[in-house]
This record gives C-alpha cells, sequence and structure tokens, in this order.
C-alpha cells in the first residue's frame, strides 16, 4: 500500500479534526476541540512553524503526520518534530507508517532539515519498534521535559 502524503490544506480541517480527535481518544490525550482546532488552522494556512501532511487518499485519508520545525545549534541547523503521526486502526501493520517514517525525512533532509525528534510512550513497545525500525533512536543521556505556559 502506497503511504502518499498531500500537504493538508484548510479545506481538509474537518477530515483532520476527525482524525486527530481519534488519535487523542486513543492516546488518552485530554483536549477540547476549539483548542485543538486552532492549533491546526495556522499550520494549514501555511505558517512557517510547521505543517500537516494527510496520508493516503484525499478524500478518506489513512491518517496523518504533524511536524513542527525550528532551531538547533547542537544539529546544526534547522531541525523538525513529529508531533503526531496516526494510522487509522483498520489499516495498520500494512507498512504506512514505516513508509512515511522512511522517505519524508529523506526529502526534509533535502529541504534543509538537520534532524527529525519524536517522543514515544515508555510503555508503547509497538511504536518504539516502529520507530527503531525507521531509524530513530533514544538519546539515552537526555530525557524530553516540558513546562506547559
Amino acid at each position: 500500500m502506497s503511504a502518499a502524503l498531500r500537504l493538508a490544506r484548510p479545506e481538509d480541517l474537518d477530515r483532520l479534526m476527525a482524525l486527530v480527535t481519534a488519535f487523542h481518544v486513543e492516546a488518552r490525550i485530554e483536549q477540547d476541540a476549539d483548542k485543538t482546532r486552532n492549533a491546526l488552522v495556522p499550520l494549514l494556512e501555511g505558517i512557517p512553524h510547521g505543517c500537516v501532511y494527510l496520508i493516503g487518499p484525499g478524500r478518506a485519508p489513512l491518517g496523518y503526520i504533524i511536524l513542527t520545525f525550528g532551531w538547533s545549534v547542537e544539529f546544526g541547523g534547522m531541525d523538525g518534530f513529529v508531533d503526531e503521526i496516526y494510522i487509522r486502526p483498520a489499516v495498520r501493520g500494512r507498512g504506512i507508517a514505516t513508509e512515511v517514517l522512511l522517505d519524508l525525512p529523506k526529502a526534509l533532509a533535502g529541504a534543509g532539515l538537520t534532524a527529525l525528534h519524536l517522543e514515544v510512550d515508555r510503555t508503547n513497545e509497538a511504536a518504539q519498534k516502529l520507530y527503531l525500525r525507521t531509524g530513530f533512536r533514544p538519546r539515552e543521556k537526555y530525557m524530553l521535559m516540558s513546562k506547559v505556559l
């Protein structure tokens, strides 16, 4: 199965909201719909801080990946963060996420990205195996820490 990617646009908001809601329910991420919508709209409108790709057919996407961009002296320039990646449960296990996580970083490197990061639940062994298989490695000396502002 091809994991064709298409940059999401404002007219994809309702389709994307349904996917994001499904992911948040599955991952037990508590967030209200207005906050989620308000976070997605600027990405769909083309702000330079990130983007959203729909995976698979435009009318019935199989999933999505959200990337955000930053700058890292350590990594020598612009870096990115996989904020969320989601594949519908009915089509998991077909290599779609693997294809996305192998091909998209190559394209991003060609556009000047120097590193791509992500976080994973320490108890989610399936996701960890996927990320290891696609070239992501834990940074043994570091852990992600956050402060909500």
